[in-house]
């Protein structure tokens, strides 16, 4: 796509010129006497099959991949990336906290033989989607920026890997998934258990094979929200561009106090902005779009219930607790957290059928499947329950694991996605499933903000019956970062 094609659905902020840090010898010095690379999440175990490793294919091959937003976890996922593909180019709005972590590691970059040539930076991602050389997004940011860069991306050109939750409003579902049928990009969604084989597959193996009969129940424990004090209000940090890091959100003072019982290693403290944003319904939805991503999204899959009108029809979060008051929906302040804290949504389907979202329950962090054969508690360690001690799991076949990766080799997370770019298909976790399991987490959040019951119509996704609820369908976005138009 065309350098002009993507200036016009540019906002206000396309002045920004980029970052010339890669270029600068002093700043380069800077960033790799910075602190050191995060270390990457636990890659997946299990791969029976793999794409040729970036070192043995030939340069013209390779897969020329860009991150956007190298903080934490988009730094881990760019490490993982780095031996499938070259990593040629990288953006975030703070060179410390996000830039520091990839020049840390001299591994990262473009490989031609032994030399690594790190990647370009920059500080606006705008510039990452005008290169031609840029195949794949990876793409790293707080929440509320996904959706906005991910369709961009595919309108450049792209194509996109995107961390969890993939949306912040039911809106931005509805927008993401008709941008990916528009401009028909390879997208895989940052959930990575369901690459997991011995845990969270063939959890989903056995339901959909009928090995616990009809399960009656699902549980998703998701564990408790953040609490905070009042935070005070402060100047954010020279390294960071905190008005272009708001985004689509309304504008916000920062606010920060260190408090080493909260990410004691990092002394991160509490308050608005890195590693903080999950707990501010300006940026994320708490637990509910964070655990809740992986394993609502988990669950919902085992159970085959990712197509329109199969979704929960009443959505209940009315005990919800947090820890700053609410009107009509909204928290009347502005310096703690605001997401909740505890809560037992409970959700059903038109059949009958039992769906709950836990903060706190027997059996931890996990899913429960409750079904008239048995039931089973799976986790990222684990899985569970009688019909796993008798034996049931050798009933599963090739055949059944195969089926959940849509006709792709069973492997890594970040192989299938890089496969599907290189023969086509659809990754493990696509965004038409997964925009669905989202409608459920923002759905939950809704009903936990309003402390009441909303009924949802999951085939014309539309809450009914509640005016107040339905306004909860889109938020107004920010002058200069309004979503992308498909026209």
């Amino acid at each position: 796509m065309s350098g002009n094609r993507v200036n016009a659905v540019r906002g206000a902020h396309a002045s920004r010129k980029p970052s010339d840090v890669c270029k600068s010898p002093a700043r380069r010095q800077f960033l790799q006497g910075a602190a050191a690379l995060s270390a990457a999440f636990a890659t997946p175990y299990f791969a029976l099959s793999s794409p040729k490793p970036v070192s043995a294919q030939a340069p013209s091959d390779r897969l020329r991949l860009a991150g956007v937003g190298v903080g934490s976890r988009g730094a881990a996922n760019l490490s993982e990336f780095n031996g499938l593909a070259d990593v040629v180019a990288v953006c975030d709005l703070d060179e410390k906290y996000g830039l520091a972590r990839i020049f840390s590691d001299p591994r990262i970059g473009k490989k031609e033989g032994d030399k690594v040539t790190p990647p370009d930076a920059y500080d606006d991602y705008r510039r990452i989607l005008d290169r031609d050389d840029v195949d794949v997004v990876s793409i790293g940011t707080p929440d509320h920026w996904h959706t906005k860069i991910a369709i961009e991306a595919m309108q450049a050109g792209k194509h996109v890997f995107c961390e969890k939750p993939l949306t912040l409003t039911l809106e931005e579902n509805q927008l993401i998934r008709a941008a990916q049928k528009k401009y028909g990009k390879v997208f895989q969604v940052g959930t990575q258990q369901r690459s997991m084989l011995k845990q969270f597959m063939t959890a989903a193996a056995l339901i959909r094979k009928g090995l616990l009969g009809d399960v009656k129940r699902t549980t998703c424990i998701i564990d408790q929200g953040r609490y905070s004090g009042e935070i005070p209000k402060c100047d954010p940090p020279a390294t960071l561009d905190w008005e272009r890091w708001q985004g689509q959100a309304p504008v916000h003072d920062y606010c920060w106090e260190n408090r080493k019982e909260f990410f004691s290693a990092d002394n991160f403290g509490q308050g608005r902005g890195h590693l903080l944003f999950r707990w501010w319904f300006e940026y994320s939805g708490g637990k509910v779009t964070d655990w809740g991503a992986h394993h609502i999204d988990s669950a919902l899959w085992a159970l085959n219930r990712q197509t329109l009108g199969s979704g929960p029809v009443t959505i209940d979060g009315s005990d919800a607790m947090f820890i700053v008051p609410y009107k009509d929906g909204y928290p009347t302040k502005d310096n703690v957290y605001n997401t909740p804290i505890t809560f037992n949504i409970r959700c059903k389907f038109s059949d009958g059928t039992d769906f709950d979202i836990v903060s706190d329950a027997e059996d931890g962090n996990g899913i429960l499947f409750e079904g008239t054969k048995g039931k089973i508690h799976v986790n990222r360690s684990r899985i569970a329950g009688k019909p796993i001690d008798d034996g049931i799991t050798s009933e599963l076949t090739d055949d059944d694991f195969a089926a959940l990766y849509n006709g792709k080799p069973v492997e890594g997370h970040k192989h299938n996605f890089l496969r599907c770019v290189r023969e086509g298909g659809t990754p493990v976790s696509n965004v038409e499933e997964n925009v669905l399991s989202m409608n459920v987490c923002h759905l939950a959040n809704i009903s936990c903000r309003l402390k009441r019951a909303i009924t949802w119509d999951s085939l014309n996704e539309k809450i009914v019956g509640d005016e107040q609820a339905a306004s909860f369908f889109r938020r107004e976005q920010r002058k200069g970062y309004e979503l992308p138009s498909l026209t």
